[in-house]
């Protein structure tokens, strides 16, 4: 009987590389040594040492000191092509940009994308209206936008592919990206309680408030107590997530204890919180401060400057393209990856408003 040969972790690397090149995971560049190195979990001598095997078999190439070496797929190789839907919580996910650059990677790597024909805030999250649109779509994998934890959990108990792009992801058995944006709220709280704001409510969908306060939610919540404010209803209300619902709660918000600051979770509900004040004649900030939980493009056009959260989308781009690739090259992958986010000090936060009401 032969020894058997134990391969070094260099090795291992190695194969793993192998694979992701092969299968086009890497596409035409690979990252750099530490990067990759961080990626993967390894020492960076190690994935140095890996990166020498795989230029040995010619599937990398060096452009030279500080450039990133050149991926070379054997002529003639195809990757696996899968099928891959699309669950979006509304229309306006499909033309978000990093859902453009999405599709059009995955696209590239030769497979095919589609959105599902209805939207999760149509079927209300519900999972039997869900499960038969998934049923009527069929799919080699499903990437999930904003998906509820009840919604999710029924995903990862199919046991088939899924991706979740935000969403009550945490925990779960199932691979996720998303930004962990909780730091960044820290950091807001801070700057309102500083301005005097005690009045602080944030608005956010029901899926992120039911069963329990999501991460961000309670990251919140906390903050509250922190600051000396005993969290209520009225901080973190419930509202029947359609539009008239929404603008019936903005209605009894501002009738009788108007906050003094907002916390908007998405732009759509940014802008229609900046309408709703603006038709009533409150600014500002100097009647009510507000911070968006996200960046959008149209921010750079708009005077006050808008409080928000920016993270970069980029990383979550490529953390579902390598996913895709996995799933294509049957390996199991469950991995978590939260994107850092940081808040950006605009000009629509102030020191807490005129406007008189009992404390909350």
């Amino acid at each position: 009987m032969k020894p058997v040969r134990l391969q070094s972790a260099a090795e291992q690397v190695a194969a793993h590389l192998r694979d992701e090149v092969l299968r086009g995971g890497l596409g035409e560049r690979l990252p750099g040594v530490h990067q990759l190195a961080a990626e993967l979990g390894v020492n960076h001598k190690t994935m140095a040492g890996a990166i020498r095997l795989l230029e040995k078999e010619c599937l990398l190439e060096s452009q030279g000191t500080g450039r990133s070496r050149r991926v070379l797929i054997p002529r003639g190789f195809k990757p696996p092509a899968l099928r891959v839907g699309i669950l979006a919580v509304e229309p306006a996910d499909c033309g978000l940009n990093y859902m453009v650059e999405l599709r059009h990677e995955l696209a590239e790597a030769g497979h095919t994308v589609f959105f599902a024909p209805k939207f999760l805030y149509d079927l209300r999250m519900d999972v039997r209206r869900v499960s038969r649109v998934v049923d009527r779509n069929p799919a080699d994998a499903w990437l999930v936008l904003g998906g509820s934890r009840e919604l999710l959990e029924w995903f990862a108990a199919r046991g088939s592919p899924v991706f979740a792009l935000f969403g009550r992801r945490r925990g779960l058995p199932i691979a996720s990206a998303g930004p962990d944006k909780s730091t960044a709220l820290v950091e807001a709280m801070h700057d309102l309680a500083r301005l005097g704001h005690r009045r602080i409510v944030l608005l956010t969908r029901r899926m992120r408030r039911v069963p329990v306060p999501g991460a961000f939610e309670q990251a919140f919540l906390d903050e509250l107590t922190r600051h000396g404010i005993d969290p209520s209803p009225y901080h973190l209300p419930d509202w029947e997530e359609n539009i008239d619902g929404f603008h019936a709660l903005l209605e009894e918000l501002f009738r009788v204890t108007p906050p003094t600051a907002l916390i908007v979770d998405e732009v759509p509900f940014f802008l229609a919180v900046r309408q709703f004040l603006a038709e009533r004649g409150m600014r500002v900030p100097r009647d009510v401060s507000m911070i968006c939980t996200d960046a959008s493009p149209d921010f750079e056009w708009c005077r006050p400057r808008i409080s928000h959260i920016r993270w970069d989308s980029r990383p979550l781009v490529r953390r579902v393209v390598r996913w895709i690739s996995n799933v294509a090259g049957g390996r199991e992958d469950r991995k978590h990856t939260f994107t850092p986010a940081e808040f950006v000090r605009g000009e629509t936060i102030g020191p807490a408003g005129q406007r008189r009401g009992s404390s909350v």
